[in-house]
């Protein structure tokens, strides 16, 4: 299972951006997937999963501000980050995995990871 993510790399404050993660691969018909991030010198935080089923799971540090979703007949998963904070700018990741389907847990397949900036 491979994991691509893309997506704007940049905003300011207040701003928005769509984060894409494309998978490709065999996966389970039932799996959890989701996104991660982590600040330079900080520890990793799980910023929000999605079940097979779409049920979605979101940190509270992003609840209400960002939403998970995912598209199964294009096997991409997207990340929409609203009123974004300098607090956000951080390495996001996206990942795969079977379940269970926690908002922080680490996944089996992961992608390279993308930089995201927010600028005041």
């Amino acid at each position: 299972v491979q994991l691509v993510e893309s997506g704007g790399a940049s905003a300011q404050t207040g701003g928005s951006l769509r984060l894409s993660c494309a998978v490709s691969g065999s996966t389970a018909s039932r799996y959890c997937m989701g996104w991660f991030r982590q600040r330079s010198g900080d520890e990793r935080e799980g910023v929000a999963s999605i079940i097979s089923d779409g049920t979605t799971t979101y940190a509270d540090s992003v609840k209400g501000r960002f939403t998970i979703a995912q598209d199964s007949a294009k096997n991409t998963m997207y990340l929409q980050e609203n009123s974004l904070k300098t607090e956000d700018a951080a390495m996001y990741s996206c990942g795969v995995d079977s379940p269970p389907c926690l908002v922080d847990r680490v996944y089996r397949h992961g992608g390279q990871g993308i930089e995201v900036t927010v600028s005041a």
